[in-house]
């Protein structure tokens, strides 16, 4: 179970943000301002499915004042959230570093909230910075996911003709593809170069 202040869609972030990119097929779907107001159209970056409507409505002024300094700096995040998918299972202290490093960059600072009930941590900004939203709520998303479940969670598809990256986040800590089709095209591969040797 994840620490409770990160909700799988925190960590859902983290992975689409790094899934903009298709190394493979060359294809960016973070070129442009406008995509980068449709992802974040897309995703909260609250810390929290339950957080305050203030987060809500400071996400939405932010998003439409939106530069190309902005898209430049989330680029470089989405470096930074791609580099810890992809070493976490294998270099976990450098990933660890990565993490610590954007945290730190984008002035990450924990709170305690109390709303309907209810006590959980959030981590913030203090920044008006975009970037600085959406490397709080990845990068927070990414550290807690290493600290309950292992780094061995986070990876890239071992799909041949893939690089999408994936957080595990199931009970036995299994997954190798990122998607089920991608899971079923290595299988119907595998089954092909069986029942096909050259």
């Amino acid at each position: 179970m994840l620490d409770a202040c990160y909700t799988d869609s925190a960590v859902q972030t983290a992975v689409d943000l790094a899934n903009t990119l298709k190394p493979i097929k060359g294809e960016d779907a973070l070129e442009t301002v406008e995509q980068l107001r449709d992802f974040l159209d897309n995703h909260s970056l609250a810390g929290t499915a339950e957080s305050p409507s203030s987060a809500a409505e400071q996400g939405a002024g932010m998003r439409q004042h939106l530069t190309r300094a902005d898209l430049a700096e989330v680029r470089a995040l989405r470096e930074t959230v791609r580099a810890v998918l992809e070493r976490a299972s294998t270099d976990a202290v450098g990933a660890a570093v990565l993490v610590n490093d954007g945290l730190r960059r984008s002035r990450a600072t924990p709170a305690l909230r109390h709303d309907h009930d209810r006590w959980w941590t959030e981590v913030t900004s203090d920044t008006d910075r975009c970037s600085a939203h959406l490397a709080v709520t990845t990068l927070s998303a990414l550290a807690s996911v290493i600290a309950t479940l292992g780094p061995a969670r986070l990876g890239v598809c071992a799909g041949p003709n893939c690089r999408a990256t994936f957080v595990d986040l199931s009970r036995n800590g299994s997954k190798q593809y990122c998607t089920r089709t991608c899971a079923h095209r290595a299988s119907v591969a595998a089954y092909r170069s069986r029942h096909n040797p050259r």
